[in-house]
């Protein structure tokens, strides 16, 4: 397993037209986040990258909606999506649509989404599946230097994995688009195996969505253990009582003699 930090980065996407099939890969995309989106409450959301300030997510009831990314048309904040300038707790929601290939420390950006989420806020993140035709076409001599392939794509397992880290919790993995996304490709020509590859190969679909929120574990305050304090006890009184009069009687004996 190759390790998530990477200082060489290739091109990146700045908008859906440059992926090959773009506007068929939004459109899915959208499709499945709209089943999602209107179960997110709170007052606002980022989106990080540029292909996620270019998703319709007006469906959502979270109205407040501003994309952090380099100068581009959908850009609100000009920032790295690594280093978000909002305090912490601060955001409902958080997309990220296909941010984690093209950027060198993966991990890092979803720290960040983190920091900046409520507890109980929604994280939304779709990627390329390197176990799928798409995947398996980065292989091949003439994905060198082209998008998608230029990117690093990780498995929905090890994405996963760093989410339950952070302490996120998983709530929908959706593996959907069953094609290889190369640009010659008609898509209708392979309709007959997109629908076998939906029906019994589920896991192999070139694009996944990974729905999770964030957990956040209450401390559990600990008490103080009282002591409780020593009873009085009669007999010891009684005795002291019984040697102090025996001590004067003896005093008196002598006295008398």
């Amino acid at each position: 397993m190759k390790p998530a930090l990477s200082f060489q980065e290739g091109p990146k996407p700045l908008s859906w037209q440059q992926f090959p099939h773009g506007d068929y890969l939004r459109a899915d995309i959208e499709q499945k986040m709209d089943q999602w989106l209107p179960r997110m409450f709170g007052y606002h959301m980022l989106k990080l990258g540029n292909l996620s300030g270019e998703l319709n997510t007006s469906v959502s009831t979270i109205k407040h909606q501003v994309c952090v990314a380099e100068e581009g048309p959908c850009t609100g904040v000009i920032a790295d999506i690594d280093e978000l300038p909002f305090y912490e707790h601060s955001v409902d929601a958080c997309i990220l649509s296909h941010c984690l290939e093209y950027h060198s420390d993966p991990h890092h950006i979803l720290r960040e989404a983190h920091r900046t989420l409520i507890p109980g806020g929604y994280i939304v993140i779709t990627g390329f599946n390197p176990f799928s035709l798409c995947g398996l076409a980065q292989m091949l001599p003439f994905s060198g230097q082209k998008l998608p392939w230029t990117g690093r794509f990780f498995t929905p397992a090890r994405v996963k994995d760093w989410l339950n880290l952070l302490g996120f919790e998983i709530i929908s993995d959706e593996r959907f688009i069953y094609s290889s996304l190369a640009r010659g490709n008609r898509l209708s020509r392979f309709e007959f195996w997109r629908s076998f590859a939906k029906q019994y190969l589920k896991p192999m679909g070139s694009v996944y969505m990974l729905v999770a929120r964030k957990r956040v574990a209450p401390l559990t305050p600990i008490k103080p253990k009282w002591h409780a304090r020593p009873q009085f006890s009669p007999v010891k009184g009684a005795g002291l009582r019984q040697t102090s009069k025996q001590h004067f009687k003896r005093c008196d004996e002598k006295n008398n003699n």
